[in-house]
C-alpha cells in the first residue's frame, strides 16, 4: 500500500473549541515553518513522550544546543588565545636560540635550530625565503635574521651546506 492508499486510513479529524483556537495554531505552526498536521502531531508526541525519563522537549533541546554553541564558542576564542600564546612563546624560542649566533664566536658547541637543519636536509635547494616562510620567522627582526645568516654561514664553513645562486643546498 503506498501512501496515497493509506491516507484515509491515517486521518483524523478534531474540532477545536474554537475558530480562535484554530487561527493561533495555524499561526503558531506557520512561525515554526511546517504544515499544520506536523505542528499538531509533534505537540501531541511531545506531550504524550513526556512521561518518558529521558525525553526532551523542544524547548530543552533548543535550550541545549545553545548552550553547546555558547561551550563552543568559548572553546574557539580559548583555543585562538593559547593558539596566539603559543605562536609568541615559538618565536622567543627563536630568538633564544639565535643568541648563541649573535655573540662572538669561542671555541663552543653550538646549538643549531634543529628545524633549519631538517629542512635543508630534506629539500635539494632552499631559498633564504623558504628557510624565512618554513622558521615562521619575522624578516623585519633583525637579531633573528642575523642568527639564521649566521647559522647559515658556520653550516657553510663547516662543508654541511653550500650557497649557491638559488639559495642553499646541503652537503651533509
Amino acid at each position: 500500500m503506498g501512501k496515497t492508499e493509506t491516507i484515509l486510513k491515517r486521518k483524523v479529524c478534531i474540532y477545536l473549541p474554537s475558530i480562535k483556537h484554530k487561527k493561533r495554531w495555524e499561526e503558531l505552526a506557520k512561525k515554526q515553518k511546517v504544515s499544520i498536521s506536523k505542528f499538531i502531531i509533534e505537540h501531541v508526541e511531545n506531550s504524550l513522550n513526556q512521561e518518558d525519563p529521558g525525553y526532551k522537549t523542544r524547548a530543552e533541546m533548543q535550550k541545549e544546543i545553545n548552550d553547546l554553541k555558547k561551550e563552543n564558542e568559548e572553546l574557539r576564542k580559548d583555543n585562538r588565545i593559547k593558539r596566539i600564546v603559543i605562536d609568541k612563546q615559538e618565536e622567543e624560542l627563536r630568538r633564544y636560540r639565535s643568541l648563541s649566533f649573535l655573540e662572538k664566536p669561542e671555541p663552543k658547541v653550538r646549538k643549531y635550530d634543529r628545524d633549519l637543519i631538517n629542512l635543508l636536509r630534506k629539500e635539494k635547494i632552499v631559498t633564504y625565503d623558504r628557510i624565512l616562510e618554513y622558521l615562521k620567522i619575522d624578516p623585519r627582526d633583525p637579531d633573528v635574521m642575523k642568527a639564521i645568516s649566521v647559522q647559515l654561514e658556520t653550516l657553510e664553513e663547516y662543508g654541511i651546506v653550500h650557497s649557491t645562486q638559488k639559495g642553499w643546498r646541503w652537503i651533509g
